[in-house]
């Protein structure tokens, strides 16, 4: 370790200092929107915000707990010194997940492993934004007779088999156990705070989409799933065409992280406007 790195001091802040933390979030929020959305709702005692300030006093990056889940905001400094209260930190909080630009994952995912933590799981993401609303041609995408709506009550059965199939798809680690009463809760959830679109065909909902997070200015977008028997006829392309129009005439920018190796959506992400803004990891623990 060099001097400067002897000199940098990780300390957590206390809440009178959150405007701080807020400024240098939305700073940052186009590579950091998940924490972002984790940084506004901090629950007590529960949740945890640590900084290190540069000379000047200026923070120079930022660590998030909430949720079991750690967010490292470093802000492109590969000289950062390892936060000493780490190994402490662990022994009494289990964490689930680490997850934020590539380079500054790999940061705290070593000093993870120097305390004896390594992760079960590593996967990479391209992070995407989007700032306009998709190309007209979008709109034309799909079946002819595609309807297009909002979820009304009646669809939760018939929701949740789109929803746990995209669980079991898209985002339980490897090896994890699937539990449907979990994944039912987190539907119930999206349809309270979140905002989502059904895609419908042959008297069946074949698609879906929904917003995951908020932040400052932006949504982060998840969920998206079409029934693998439906796939390749454009019902994806126009479902979210349709769905991002309206988030973005909200005034608000739009950012997803989606699998390296999803060849299909990242197709799907790419005609609709999307541009790729860097790598994203989530380890699981």
């Amino acid at each position: 370790m060099d001097k400067n790195q002897q000199k940098q001091v990780w300390k957590k802040l206390p809440r009178k200092m959150y405007s701080e933390a807020q400024e240098f979030l939305e700073d940052r929020e186009d590579q950091c929107v998940s924490a972002c959305a984790r940084f506004l709702h901090m629950k007590g005692s529960r949740d945890h915000v640590w900084a290190l300030r540069n000379g000047t006093g200026s923070i120079k990056a930022l660590l998030l707990h909430s949720r079991r889940s750690l967010y490292p905001i470093l802000n492109g400094n590969h000289d950062i010194a390892l936060p000493k209260f780490l190994n402490n930190f662990l022994l009494k909080v289990p964490i689930h997940a680490v997850q934020g630009l590539k380079p500054d994952a790999e940061i705290l995912e070593a000093a993870m492993e120097s305390k004896g933590y390594h992760p079960a799981e590593r996967i990479d993401y391209d992070l995407m934004a989007l700032e306009d609303p998709p190309v007209s041609s979008c709109f034309r995408s799909g079946p002819v007779n595609l309807a297009l709506r909002p979820p009304m009550p009646g669809d939760i059965e018939e929701l949740f088999q789109l929803q746990a199939a995209y669980e079991q798809e898209e985002v339980l680690p490897k090896g994890a156990v699937f539990y449907p009463a979990a994944s039912r809760a987190n539907l119930e959830r999206l349809l309270r705070n979140e905002q989502m679109l059904l895609a419908c065909l042959d008297g069946r909902i074949v698609g879906k989409i929904n917003t995951s997070a908020a932040s400052f200015t932006r949504y982060q977008i998840g969920g998206v799933y079409v029934r693998p028997d439906y796939r390749g006829r454009g019902i994806a392309v126009r479902m979210a065409a349709v769905f991002l129009k309206g988030l973005i005439n909200e005034g608000r920018g739009v950012t997803l992280f989606v699998k390296k190796q999803n060849a299909a959506a990242r197709a799907v992400y790419r005609h609709t406007g999307f541009t790729v803004q860097g790598d994203y990891r989530i380890c699981y623990y």
